[in-house]
């Protein structure tokens, strides 16, 4: 099963392309080639180097580096330049633990605030979608790409559900933390034998909130949201410990404890 990662495809901004749009894409190419070990943690990269390797001016690539420092992907160093950030398995349980935690918030919070049905009815159609994927016996790479898409889109639903703009914007910081994103480890389910079992699973969770969330049960969807991400922590786990090896994307950023 093919990794999903996000990237560009090695597009290159052409002249007289806006800076924003030429500083996401070197963003997006960058973190590619850190995902993919071509730029190893603990590796310094400095503006100069970045510019020539992606063939665009240092501008945007300031930009850039400034951004993946934010998202926690790189760290400044004192006397310039940055260095690829490596992570101790503790920190990415921990991510994930966080995320599960506001999630079941954002659940509870729909569940006693009573959620707009826009939203809901939205929620249910991508859940739907996710059925029609997992009516298959097994995933190709295309209804892999579409089932990490239709999940990560429902995770975003459910913060709409809230109707808390300060639970939604802390949900996008933790969200966009390395390795804490709905799908982040769903790529180690997707190259196993028990995939489509642990999938079936993490569907019938989903659903379950919604319904605890339509019923009104607060603690019940808060509960289900904060079980849903001890998926990830045993994918985490598996990415890590397991006996075979998993194509996930950064792995090789993650210290594991001994």
């Amino acid at each position: 099963m093919t990794a999903v990662m996000p990237g560009t495809g090695g597009a290159v901004p052409e002249q007289g392309e806006p800076v924003n749009s030429a500083a996401v894409k070197a963003q997006l190419r960058l973190r590619e080639l850190i995902f993919a070990g071509q730029l190893a943690g603990g590796a310094r990269i400095t503006e100069v180097a970045i510019a020539e390797l992606l063939g665009v001016s240092r501008t945007p690539v300031r930009s850039a580096l400034m951004r993946l420092e934010q998202e926690g992907l790189l760290e400044a160093l004192p006397n310039g330049g940055y260095a690829v950030r490596t992570f101790s398995e503790h920190d990415v349980a921990d991510a994930i633990e966080l995320r599960g935690t506001l999630e079941g918030l954002a659940a509870r919070l729909a569940a006693e605030r009573g959620a707009p049905p826009v939203v809901l009815r939205e929620a249910r159609e991508c859940l739907q979608r996710i059925d029609e994927l997992l009516r298959e016996s097994a995933l190709d790479d295309a209804a892999f790409t579409r089932y990490v898409a239709f999940n990560g889109r429902f995770h975003a639903l459910l913060s709409e559900l809230a109707g808390s703009p300060l639970v939604a914007k802390q949900l996008e910081r933790v969200i966009s933390l390395p390795f804490a994103s709905p799908s982040g480890f769903v790529v180690v389910q997707a190259d196993t034998p028990a995939a489509r079992d642990m999938l079936l699973i993490a569907q019938d969770q989903h659903l379950q909130v919604l319904d605890a969330i339509e019923a009104r049960q607060g603690s019940r969807a808060e509960a289900l949201m904060r079980e849903h991400s001890r998926i990830a922590q045993r994918n985490l786990r598996e990415a890590l410990h397991g006996t075979r090896a998993h194509p996930l994307p950064g792995v090789q950023l993650i210290r594991r404890r001994s």
